[in-house]
């Protein structure tokens, strides 16, 4: 990042420098798959997912040879309202389970051959109350998704991102209310569990902070800084970083489609090198989705969040990648092709 008086400056930029897709790599994925050893079609969404391997990689023959899954660690100053079933304490205590393999992600990544890495954002020292002041300034914020674009530095050829942080479902709430409109209690969801009383705090956390910052909102990167957190700002950076790097990123649910909303919102081309690893029952993901024209590869009920999600549709991916690449064509197996 350089320096720059106005602190959004190389976010809009790079924004600007986004590649677009490989065509000729997705021609030759098309021409090999023709002679695979199947009706054409027959594994439906399978193929087209290698084709967007393709695009995004600029590889006629795309892999996932180093599939990397990415959890951001946040901790918000709203949780003091009581929107949340558990304390901010277990932000510190998952990040230890993390460490140990103790973890639900820990289990997918060792089970699908993921990578696993951790990344710990300042999780003692929480964010600001967004309902009394923005949750970063501008130069925190973007400090935060240069931090995030450290996602694909270690030359990753897949990323899944996911989350961690108590009371982070409040502030995905804020971001999706602040950028569509409507009521605040519709973008709301029950989150790690709070009962009613909890869902109303909730919802009266995002109205009041749409109030403290009304006036402020109609820029997505102010959405990002006043009513986000250090993980979703960290996600976004590192969406974008693995866009510029020409890395396809398999996105988690409900906190992690925040961060992607905030690009999308900025360019609706932005989001084109992601697709949504499931669909979470967590708040109103589905419209969320549809409006950021991402179709779910799973759909279990699950609002873990941790990139649990995220992590098990990679698991699609490389199952689609190793038909496309290892099928036999129908020269090789000596199979009769479709009759004329």
């Amino acid at each position: 990042m350089t320096e720059n008086a106005a602190p959004f400056a190389d976010i809009r930029r790079l924004i600007a420098e986004m590649p677009g897709p490989d065509t000729d790599s997705v021609a030759a994925v098309r021409a090999r798959d023709a002679t695979l050893t199947k009706p054409p079609g027959a594994l439906g969404r399978l193929e087209t997912l290698v084709e967007w391997l393709a695009a995004w990689q600029g590889k006629a023959k795309p892999t996932l040879d180093r599939p990397l899954v990415c959890v951001f660690a946040g901790s918000h100053g709203v949780t003091a309202r009581g929107v949340s079933a558990f304390p901010p304490e277990v932000n510190r205590q998952m990040l230890d389970n993390f460490a140990a393999g103790g973890a639900a992600i820990n289990q997918l990544c060792a089970a699908y051959g993921l990578g696993f890495r951790v990344f710990d954002l300042a999780v003692d020292l929480p964010t600001g109350d967004i309902c009394e002041g923005p949750a970063l300034d501008e130069k925190g914020c973007v400090a935060t998704m240069a931090f995030g674009m450290e996602a694909v530095a270690a030359g990753t050829d897949g990323l899944a991102i996911g989350e961690m942080g108590i009371g982070n479902t409040t502030v995905a709430a804020a971001i999706y209310a602040a950028l569509y409109g409507g009521d605040p209690a519709h973008w709301v969801g029950r989150g790690t569990g709070v009962d009613a009383g909890g869902l109303a705090r909730k919802a009266e956390a995002v109205r009041l902070a749409l109030q403290t910052h009304a006036g402020h909102l109609d820029d997505p990167l102010q959405v990002l800084a006043r009513l986000g957190g250090r993980e979703i700002a960290a996600m976004a950076g590192a969406i974008l970083a693995a866009r510029l790097q020409r890395v396809p990123v398999v996105l988690d649910g409900y906190v992690a489609t925040a961060a992607a909303a905030v690009l999308h919102a900025l360019d609706a081309s932005a989001l084109d090198h992601c697709v949504a690893g499931h669909l979470s029952a967590e708040g109103a993901h589905a419209e969320v989705l549809e409006r950021l024209g991402l179709e779910p590869l799973l759909s279990l009920g699950m609002r873990l969040g941790e990139a649990s999600g995220a992590a098990l549709a990679m698991s699609l991916l490389k199952g689609a990648l190793a038909c496309h690449r290892d099928m036999a064509t129908f020269e090789q197996a000596g199979v009769s092709g479709k009759a004329g």
